[in-house]
């Protein structure tokens, strides 16, 4: 499907079809039409409701960010709004102290709607064993935050999102069919059904390491330039530090994924398919590479290498024997100074900050591949989906559709309680105030679904904007990025082969092996031997018929 040619076309088409398709021909909408009187005149009154839902439409800004978008019900003419109805809302992560204070403001605001939010966390601790149970069945589920990274493709195979047509678009969510990118739709597209809203938001996605930097003057140790520079403080910290302080170089948990993404920046690779550890990657070329190009990221030599200085870190002792199992994460631990480095995106400055509440402590953010590209935050990383089993579609729609661009709710779910959480400024800057603790900027699983690139935080500090600014520079999209494999069709292969990587992966990116070549030859041996071909040739075929639509 591509909407980047008829979502325009969408909502004319919306307009002028019977009353019989409501909201895009979907249960819960407009009654049926008829040859009776009565029923010509309930026509007449939905046609003169979508003409005018057309005129505030067409009265509101031309773009997000160039003035206050304001709705109103009568913009939701599709939407049957005689009942009362609780949109039900899951999300991943935990709940911030004030995010009652919010739903009590987020739900006064819906009142005219003859509408209620009700939202229930899934914590990060739980959300891997409940994500799929509550869309299986028992919980009324409206909405719910997916992602690639969250189960999106498997649940989608499933059938558990609802499939949003051009035309339910146009009629249950007017404003995103005037306002969401249009190239956004294809990377939520998934065998020719859009399953859910993606981010309105493509942002360059550097990834970088921080630092102690009072650690690293302390050892006489200068700027890191590249990952050389970073190995050399590591294992300076484990050797000099650490049996001093206790401070780990990296007080790691789970696995060093965050450092393989360091490392792969240095190769110029892109992802063509990003899964938890199903990951097939390739070298970028300016173009779309063949499919002969894309692998498994553990068959390129760059994993191998890197998997080998994961070892040369683990043995110098720059993290504990036990980090398999840590419960507290990096960056909580850089935070809480426990550990004298993390890396990641942007995000590290916020642990920066936390950690330089101590005095005497100072840190510092280092992009080791300042010669590489930097790819662009897939607008797929964050979606919001509606549940399959939603009892009502079309007023789940609706609200998806406020929280993410009626200014008033995007700005109280992205940023809390103006005058409380933070205020404005006249650059149309926001800037977070004491009570931002509570409900800290953007933190909140569903802001990064509903975000679009038109807020700013004043006072960015210089280090930080001396790295970001920077990667404008070197953005590349990743040309695979609307390519979504649909594994159906090998999912028993592909269990089996997740299976073995999630037995091998995580101690081969701590370095707890005794030998990387051995064991990493045995883990792709038994990857083939679970059906990594078959997966291959699944994919490589699914590629094939895509690339030949680009």
């Amino acid at each position: 499907m591509k909407r980047k040619k008829v979502l325009a076309l969408a909502m004319t088409f919306c307009m002028a079809v019977s009353v019989l398709a409501g909201c895009g021909g979907n249960p819960g909408g407009a009654s049926s039409s008829g040859a009776s009187g009565t029923d010509s005149g309930a026509a007449a009154g939905q046609a003169a409701g979508q003409e005018s839902s057309q005129a505030i439409l067409d009265s509101l800004p031309a773009a997000v960010g160039e003035g206050t978008i304001a709705a109103s019900p009568e913009l939701y003419a599709s939407v049957d709004l005689s009942k009362p109805y609780t949109v039900n809302m899951y999300l991943i992560g935990d709940k911030p102290n004030d995010w009652d204070k919010v739903l009590e403001l987020v739900n006064a605001y819906l009142e005219p709607y003859n509408t209620d939010l009700a939202v229930t966390f899934m914590s990060w601790s739980d959300y891997q064993t409940m994500y799929s149970l509550v869309l299986a069945g028992g919980e009324q589920v409206d909405l719910i935050f997916t992602a690639p990274w969250c189960y999106m493709y498997t649940e989608a195979a499933k059938g558990s999102f609802y499939e949003l047509t051009d035309d339910f678009v146009a009629g249950c969510m007017p404003l995103a069919s005037k306002y969401q990118a249009a190239e956004s739709w294809d990377e939520t597209t998934i065998s020719g059904k859009t399953i859910a809203v993606p981010s309105n938001e493509a942002s360059p996605m550097g990834k970088i390491v921080a630092i102690r930097q009072d650690i690293a003057d302390k050892y006489e140790i200068g700027a890191l330039e590249n990952w050389d520079d970073y190995m050399n403080f590591m294992t300076t910290v484990a050797e000099k530090e650490t049996p001093q302080s206790g401070i780990y170089a990296l007080a790691a948990a789970g696995d060093t994924n965050e450092l393989w993404d360091i490392y792969r920046q240095q190769t110029d690779t892109f992802l063509a398919l990003d899964s938890n550890y199903m990951d097939m990657m390739y070298e970028y070329k300016g173009e779309i590479p063949a499919k002969e190009e894309i692998r498994l990221v553990y068959e390129f030599d760059s994993f191998r290498n890197y998997a080998k200085d994961m070892k040369t870190l683990a043995d110098a002792g720059c993290w504990s024997r036990s980090a398999l199992t840590n419960t507290v994460t990096d960056d909580d631990a850089f935070g809480n100074l426990q550990g004298a480095s993390i890396a990641w995106n942007a995000s590290v400055f916020t642990y920066m900050k936390q950690a330089e509440k101590t005095e005497g402590v100072s840190c510092m953010a280092y992009d080791l591949t300042k010669d590489n590209l930097v790819g662009a935050e897939a607008y797929s990383n964050n979606d919001m989906a509606i549940a399959a089993g939603s009892s009502n579609p079309e007023r789940a729609a609706m609200v998806l559709d406020l929280m993410k661009f009626d200014t008033y709710l995007n700005r109280l779910l992205l940023l809390g309680i103006e005058g409380q959480h933070y205020e404005m400024n006249e650059q149309g800057e926001y800037i977070k105030l004491d009570a931002s603790a509570d409900y800290a900027p953007l933190a909140v699983s569903v802001s990064w679904a509903i975000k679009n690139g038109d807020l700013k935080e004043a006072g960015v500090p210089e280090r930080e904007k001396a790295i970001t600014d920077a990667w404008q520079e070197r953005v590349e999209m990743n040309p695979t990025i609307t390519f979504v494999f649909d594994d159906s069709a090998v999912s028993s292969y592909v269990s089996a082969v997740n299976t073995v990587l999630s037995d091998y992966v995580p101690m081969m990116e701590l370095g707890l092996v005794d030998d990387v070549d051995a064991t990493l030859d045995e883990m792709l041996q038994k990857c083939y031997e679970a059906g990594l071909q078959n997966v291959y040739d699944e994919f490589y075929a699914q590629y094939d018929a895509w690339k030949a639509t680009r």
